[in-house]
Order: structure tokens, then C-alpha cells, then sequence
């Protein structure tokens, strides 16, 4: 690789973690091209992460990857359940054969609030998956590439990288750089980002081992088990609920404990009294000490350079919402970028990242931290703060819960006149609980509609572009679009009108005007990221003026 190789590209992503190569997936899928650059020598060996929520599923299943994650998740299916002991199989020899532990994702597609569930899928695992789909669509992805430092000025950004393979070192160029570099991101403290939050929250040693223990949990499978006792306390979590798995140990430094004094074969006698089997044969793969802190950057933007995932938002796993934070991150930044790369939206859009997605992060950070107890591990306690720290969990483990707000110029604020809207809502429980009721600033409400003769979901409506989806008497919306499709091109204006018995989606049951919140002459126009960004409940007098205003404010044109 060298500089005559790769002299500028639009879009520099450093980082090949999840986050990245989701990034980079996004943006090849929107047709913008870019360089990925990883110092590691290919993707993640450790599991880390351990699922994908139910939005995430959604994102992938706009990439057409959906059984790709499923077929990489499919030993940890029957994945479920968390318990605590004093050893792993003192615990499972009380618990019956065939026992299951409470299903918590396989609600969200039979209750309407979305078109998939989310899924238990490890970081190892999930990787390999997305990185080919990448490459598949063009992604440039390189790693033993190493990122050695950054600068900017108003037009470009200039990185300098070394191949580690060659020890040779060379500048690319960019309009943009995603920083996905992690919790220590070096791009983050160069350019000098505070963080804020709870800060490092415990000691922690990450041991992943071979064990064969498909004996002892076979049809007794779990997500977590906490082991204290007199000995070691630690958290162990299933990876193929067979021969692989991950001690979380805690070690306390107070009392003169360092991560280096855990050497493989302490680390094996620990494990030996954790799992309460004496003569089990364990093979150590990797011991990596980590802090679960809570970290949030004070801002996602400075310049051309924008940080997402860990870099953005470092939390503890037990809400499953760091990677899943950072992939809806990714997904967010990849449709503007690409809309001011291609020139149908002013660089002000870009300034919405920020103010969308960091409130996000800061919530979910929060949300991750509170089931943790002073040693930084999962707590099972069964008090009032521990059940109260459960239940924010469950509002946004699926990857809802939120919105975003008008501050953003990417959401248009509209006119609840009269009652603020009152009776516009669904009174079910994905307007209650998520916010899903086709208010500006929410996903896309989630109705089976028929389309060229298949059920869909409204969601499968949503491509690239920007999408008018009307009522069943939409006839006006639909020419509309269409006109202002033909003399601005680039914009990938998409425009459908869902009716009961015709219009090109049909609605049986007669669902989506209630959901979405708007009469049969109403529409909501939702942008490539599947968020509203307006709601008109009636058709205006001038439908196309009001249409072309709304989208040039929405682009930041105005």
C-alpha cells in the first residue's frame, strides 16, 4: 500500500472494530467510497459484545444481512436467563434439564413494534459477517493498518498511517474522518474532547477459556452467571454454551491485587473454583484486564472529524447498548455524509450527528451503568435500585425508547394544534411506551402492508433517499414527489400511498394512518436513516411548495 495507491477518499474511517466496519458498510451501501484503516491484524478474536437489539436487526436487515447475523449467532440460540451462586455448576445441578430463563427479545416482532428481534451474537462471530459484506459492496478495509496521527484544516482531513506489515508510512487524504477507535480513542484526546460520566467503575480481568462443559449445561443454557465466593467473585457469560466461554474476575487493587500476579495457571485455579469443578481440564486464551467505566464525549463533531461507538460513548455491557449505541451511531452519520458529499444537503447537516446522537449515548451509558455494583459487575441484588436499574434496561434494551429532538434541523417541529396532538396517538404500547407514533424525530412506525403482492413492513419502504409515504387518499402527494424527483435527482426522493384496497402499498387492516398519527390526506416524509422528519396530519393547499420547503430546511438549505 502506498500513497499513489490511495491518495484521497472521501470518508477515512480509523478503526476496524464493529463499529467501523459497520460504517463502512453503510456508506458503501449509500454509494460512498471509503478507506478503512485497523492496526490490528484482522478482526476482534475476543467476544466482547454478545447481542444485537431488535434496532439493530432492523439496520441489518436494510443491508440484506439479517440470516448472515443469525447463521453467526446460531450457537448461542438458546442463550437466556441470569443467574448467581457460589460456583457455575452448584447453580445448574439445582436447575431442572430443559429449564428456559425468560425469553426477552422475542416480543418486539409479535407486538408490532417491529419487523425483528433481536438476537444473542458475539463480536467474534458478528465481524466476519459484516466485513464481507462490506467488501462485497466495494469497501476498501485494511488492516495492520495503523493510524498515526490526524490533522485538519477547513477543505480536508490528512491522516498519517503505517503499514505494519512493511514499516512503510504514508498520508491519505480525506473529506471526512469517522473515528471509531475505541473507549481510548487517541483521535478523541488529540483533539482534546472531554468525556463526562461515572468514570472507571471497578478491576476486572476478561479470561477467555476452553472448558468442555456441554454436559453440565446442556438444555440448562444461560446469558450470565455471577459466582462469589470466599475465593474469587466473577461473572461468567455464555459464548457457545459448549467448550468457550468468559470469566469477568474481579481483582482489587486496594489490597495490593494486580492484574499482572494473575498468571494463566492462578487464572486456572480461580476458574476451577468458580466453575466447582476440581479436575476440569481449561485451556487459557487470552487474559485482558479492563475497567467498566462510563465515559461519554461532551460533543461527536469537531471539524471534518466526527467519534462514534466506544470513542463517543464508553459504558459498561450489562445494558447490551455499547455496540449497539455505536452501530445506530454509524448509521446515522452515513446518509448525511453522503448527502453532503453528494451535494443535496448543505455541510449544516452534518452538525446534526451531535446533537441527535450524543444525547442518545449519554442515555444509554446511564442506563448500562446501573445495574453494576461497586465492583463494577453485575449486580443481583433485589433491591428497589437494583429493580428500578432492570427496568430502564428493558425500556431501551431494544434499541427504543428514544427520539430526537426538534434542536436537531434534521427534525421538523410541527403543529399538534388543537389538544397538542392528543388525539393524533395510538393508544397501544408502541406509541406509550417507545415513542413510535409517527411523531417527527421517531422511527418509522413498524405495519405489515402488502407491496407487488409480498407482505412487507413499512419499514422495507425506507432505501437511500428520502421517502414520501401518504394516506390512503395520497393520490397528490404522490405527483408531488414525483415532480420535485425529476428536477432534484440526486435526492433519491422516493413517494408512496398506502390505501386499504389500492395505491401502491396496500393496508388491510387499516393500520397505518393510525399509527403514523395522520388523516387519509396526511403524510410523513422519512429520511434514509428511517427517522421522521416531518409529519403533515392534512394535506396542505400547496403540497409540492410545501414538500420542496420542508426538505431544503430539512437538508439545512435554510
Amino acid at each position: 500500500m502506498s500513497a499513489a495507491q490511495t491518495d484521497h477518499v472521501p470518508v477515512i474511517i480509523v478503526g476496524g472494530g464493529i463499529v467501523g466496519l459497520c460504517a463502512s458498510l453503510f456508506l458503501s451501501n449509500h454509494g460512498t467510497h471509503s478507506l478503512l484503516v485497523e492496526k490490528h491484524a484482522g478482526s476482534s478474536i475476543h467476544p466482547r459484545a454478545r447481542s444485537v437489539n431488535a434496532r439493530t436487526m432492523e439496520i441489518f436487515r436494510n443491508m440484506g444481512i439479517t440470516e448472515a447475523v443469525r447463521e453467526a449467532g446460531s450457537t448461542m440460540s438458546p442463550t437466556r436467563g441470569i443467574l448467581s451462586g457460589p460456583s457455575l455448576s452448584a447453580i445448574l445441578e439445582k436447575r431442572p434439564r430443559g429449564e428456559e430463563g425468560p425469553k426477552t427479545t422475542s416480543w418486539i416482532e409479535s407486538s408490532g413494534i417491529g419487523p425483528e428481534n433481536g438476537l444473542f451474537v458475539t463480536q467474534d462471530m458478528l465481524e466476519p459477517a459484516i466485513l464481507k459484506a462490506a467488501r462485497e459492496k466495494g469497501g476498501d478495509v485494511r488492516f495492520h493498518a495503523e493510524c498515526l496521527g490526524v490533522e485538519q484544516d477547513k477543505d480536508k482531513v490528512m491522516v498519517a498511517i503505517k503499514d505494519r506489515n512493511t514499516g512503510h508510512s504514508f498520508s491519505v487524504t480525506a473529506d471526512y474522518l469517522i473515528a471509531a477507535d475505541g473507549a481510548g480513542s487517541p483521535i478523541r484526546s488529540q483533539l482534546g474532547i472531554p468525556t463526562t460520566g461515572r468514570g472507571k467503575m471497578g478491576n476486572l480481568l476478561n479470561i477467555l477459556f476452553h472448558a468442555d462443559l456441554r454436559d453440565l449445561v446442556k438444555t440448562r443454557e444461560f446469558s450470565l452467571c455471577r459466582v462469589e465466593n470466599d475465593e474469587v467473585v466473577g461473572l461468567f457469560a455464555s459464548i457457545n454454551n459448549s467448550d468457550r466461554w468468559v470469566f469477568h474476575m474481579s481483582f482489587d487493587p486496594s489490597k495490593g491485587e494486580k492484574a499482572e500476579q494473575f498468571s494463566p495457571d492462578r487464572c486456572k485455579e480461580l476458574l476451577k473454583v468458580a466453575l466447582g469443578l476440581p479436575n476440569i481440564e481449561i485451556e487459557i486464551i487470552s487474559i485482558l484486564p479492563w475497567e467498566p467505566s462510563v465515559r461519554v464525549a461532551t460533543k461527536l463533531q469537531q471539524g471534518r472529524i466526527f467519534i462514534a461507538g466506544d470513542a463517543a460513548h464508553q459504558m459498561p455491557p450489562y445494558g447490551g447498548q455499547g455496540a449497539n449505541s455505536g452501530i445506530s451511531d454509524a448509521y446515522n452519520l452515513a446518509w448525511k455524509l453522503t448527502a453532503v458529499l453528494k451535494g443535496y444537503a448543505s455541510p449544516k447537516l452534518l452538525e446534526t450527528f451531535d446533537k441527535e446522537r450524543q444525547p442518545v449515548g449519554s442515555v444509554a451509558a446511564d442506563v448500562s451503568a446501573g445495574p453494576a455494583d461497586e465492583l463494577g459487575l453485575l449486580s443481583v441484588k433485589r433491591d428497589w435500585k437494583r429493580v428500578k436499574a432492570f427496568a430502564r434496561i428493558m425500556a431501551h434494551s431494544s434499541g427504543f425508547g428514544y427520539t430526537y429532538s426538534s434542536e436537531s434541523a434534521a427534525v421538523m417541529v410541527e403543529d399538534r394544534w388543537p389538544f397538542w396532538g392528543v388525539t393524533w396517538k395510538p393508544w397501544n404500547a408502541t406509541s406509550l411506551l417507545f415513542s413510535l407514533d409517527g411523531r417527527p424525530g421517531s422511527r418509522i412506525p413498524h405495519v405489515k402492508v402488502e407491496k407487488d403482492g409480498k407482505e412487507i413492513s413499512t419499514l422495507d419502504l425506507v432505501g437511500n433517499g428520502f421517502v414520501v409515504i401518504a394516506g390512503s387518499a395520497g393520490e397528490a402527494w404522490v405527483t408531488a414527489s414525483q415532480n420535485i424527483r425529476n428536477s432534484w435527482p440526486r435526492l433519491g426522493l422516493a413517494e408512496y400511498s398506502v390505501g386499504h384496497t389500492d395505491g401502491t402499498v396496500i393496508d388491510k387492516k387499516r393500520l397505518w394512518e393510525s399509527a403514523a398519527g395522520i388523516s387519509s390526506s396526511g403524510a410523513v416524509l422519512v429520511r434514509p436513516d428511517g427517522y421522521i422528519a416531518w409529519r403533515q396530519r392534512r394535506a396542505p393547499k400547496c403540497i409540492q411548495k410545501t414538500l420542496e420547503d420542508v426538505l431544503n430546511c430539512v437538508l439545512c438549505f435554510k
